[in-house]
């Protein structure tokens, strides 16, 4: 028998089917899409790739995508069924707190879940990453429950390597971080002009950062494969991904410049929604857990 279970938020973007095989729930986003007069609330609950696919091409036309913190009742609700299946032992895992305070609803719904069932003992930590790294740690956190660890020293291990989690990320069109207010629009359109393009990584701090950026793609290419070989794989936790928002071309690229370097082919994940509606479509990421700590404040 486990000694606890493990629940997280849908911007951990794994599957439906990985979540079912590692006994993990979500608690999952809403965002808005809008073109014109028309909105449309959505649910971050997609099945398979081609529904990522459509989503990207409606960004790539025009609509835009606005995403929203998950609530209080949400985690209320996430919990309590929780708690009603008998789970008296839990530890949710949110996105980083500098990308959205999530982790503060989802204690603050614990406490009032305890109110109706008071013996359970369930703990909310943020992450300091999103998407494909978020996922990592949700992989990790269910290995670890699974090998019989005890809650709260996994808990201590996240907590330990999150700050190793690392996020090299190209974005294709800075206009989708300038709505996002990570960069100005001045420089959004200087960038697109001159073909710059950022290099965008995870700070110590939790927040995404441009932290520096180069002329053609092809060179910001070999400079994020060149700082995943600096900063290192970690030999605990090996599993190296390459992430991308619909733009799988590229991602086999970078896939096939990881194998030259390293010898192995790394897997491809598509980023989901509420992550992908900042980055916008055809970004792509090396993301892996590291020995050394993030280099950037």
């Amino acid at each position: 028998m486990r000694k606890f279970e493990v629940t997280s938020d849908s911007t951990c973007d794994l599957s439906k089917e990985e979540l079912k095989r590692l006994e993990v729930e979500v608690g999952r986003l809403e965002y808005t899409l809008s073109h014109g007069d028309e909105i449309e609330v959505k649910l971050d609950d997609f099945n398979d790739e081609r529904d990522y696919h459509e989503f990207y091409e409606k960004l790539r036309h025009g609509v835009v995508a606005k995403t929203s913190i998950l609530s209080v009742q949400a985690h209320v609700d996430l919990f309590t069924k929780m708690a009603e299946k008998g789970v008296k032992t839990l530890l949710h895992l949110s996105q980083s707190y500098k990308l959205s305070p999530t982790v503060d609803n989802a204690r603050a719904a614990i406490d009032i879940v305890k109110e109706s069932f008071p013996d359970i003992d369930y703990k909310a930590i943020e992450c300091d990453t999103t998407t494909v790294g978020e996922g990592m740690l949700v992989k990790i956190a269910t290995r670890l429950r699974d090998e019989g660890w005890e809650r709260d020293a996994v808990m201590d291990k996240i907590n330990q390597i999150k700050h190793k989690t690392q996020h090299l990320l190209i974005v294709n069109d800075l206009k989708f971080l300038a709505r996002g207010g990570r960069i100005s629009k001045t420089s959004a359109n200087l960038g697109s002009l001159f073909q710059v393009k950022p290099i965008i990584e995870f700070g110590r701090d939790g927040v995404l950062k441009v932290c520096r950026k180069e002329i053609g793609l092809k060179k910001a290419m070999k400079s994020i494969t060149k700082e995943l070989k600096t900063l290192g794989i970690s030999k605990e936790f090996n599993e190296v991904c390459v992430a991308h928002t619909d733009n799988l071309p590229l991602a086999k690229e970078l896939q096939a410049m990881f194998k030259e370097e390293f010898g192995f082919e790394p897997e491809i994940r598509m980023v989901g929604t509420i992550i992908g509606a900042h980055l916008g479509p055809g970004a792509v990421a090396y993301v892996f857990i590291s020995d050394s700590d993030r280099p950037y404040e």
